[in-house]
């Protein structure tokens, strides 16, 4: 190895993965000293990290690429007070204040995988594309003690669920499974959340749909909204009951509930595609009101077993 050329062994070192790497450093020192090289961590980190952390919200500073790739697998806002999202179109887009059209600023939360070096998001509420949410009759908006975002929505009470989020494929990385939760909290005041709807959620990346199964989120002890998935608009398959435990929802390390939305493989190849993967959460059928439900926002990341030990 020693009669390599640096960047040789350098290119070696790179298909390993990070925590691969950093096992090779105990070796010798010599080894330590070509795998902490910038050309080795510079392969780990996405093909856009420098447009990635010109959106950061708070300036990074980083003495190496080796340091660049762990200070992003820590979770940091991007987009907060710069990006702006307006909504046109379906009036379940709009957002209206005495018939004037308001310009939402909209936030997300951006970190690595230590393990695989993918990229991985949580798009704030306010990213989401939620049924009535300018209506203070059914949602409101307002800050909350733990939340990573500068507001939260709460459903105060409604018949008619609909959330929807996005986010461009190729801000995703290629070629991996993602998994996509709902980062929620239960009000002490919830309620209508424990019968069982007709829900549908839908996953698809450009024009590929993506079968699920039936899920609901939270056992049937508590307040539960079920739902089901469908790989497409002809075939749905009917709730059959939460039971007591419930595998899909669990609690988080940061005061928060995740729920299991599914999962979709990003394809990815090319980063001038303008495909989106697209993902909902619907329940519209039910004739029931329902409230309490406090969306933070929609979790994507990459699947576990891609991620290896």
């Amino acid at each position: 190895m020693d009669f390599l050329p640096e960047d040789c062994v350098g290119h070696i070192f790179s298909f390993a993965s990070p925590p691969d790497a950093c096992r090779m450093c105990l070796v010798s020192s010599a080894v330590q000293c070509m795998v902490e090289s910038d050309s080795v961590w510079a392969r780990f980190l996405p093909y856009d990290y420098q447009d990635i952390v010109s959106r950061l919200d708070s300036p990074l500073e980083f003495s190496s690429m080796k340091d660049l790739f762990f200070k992003l697998c820590q979770s940091r806002l991007i987009d907060g007070g710069q990006k702006v999202s307006t909504y046109i179109g379906e009036i379940s887009k709009c957002i209206f204040s005495d018939h004037h059209l308001i310009i939402d600023v909209v936030a997300q939360v951006f970190w690595l995988d230590r393990r695989t070096a993918k990229k991985c998001y949580i798009l704030s509420a306010r990213e989401l594309s939620i049924t009535w949410a300018s209506n203070p009759l059914y949602w409101s908006w307002k800050p909350l003690n733990g939340s990573r975002f500068a507001e939260v929505a709460e459903l105060r009470t409604i018949c008619w669920l609909e959330i929807r989020g996005s986010i461009a494929a190729p801000a995703l990385s290629p070629k991996s499974t993602y998994e996509v939760y709902l980062v929620a909290q239960f009000a002490n005041r919830a309620f209508g959340l424990n019968i069982s709807p007709s829900g549908v959620t839908t996953f698809e990346v450009g024009n590929k749909h993506h079968p699920h199964q039936t899920r609901c989120l939270r056992g049937s002890n508590q307040p539960t909204l079920e739902y089901v998935c469908y790989s497409s608009s002809t075939k749905v398959l009917r709730s059959r009951g939460c039971g007591e435990r419930n595998q899909n929802a669990r609690a988080r390390g940061d005061g928060w509930i995740e729920i299991k939305l599914g999962e979709f493989y990003n394809y990815g190849l090319d980063p001038s595609d303008d495909q989106e993967a697209r993902m909902s959460l619907i329940e519209v059928k039910g004739v029931y009101l329902k409230g309490g439900l406090i969306v933070e926002g929609i979790e994507i990341r990459v699947k576990e077993n891609e991620r290896g030990s």
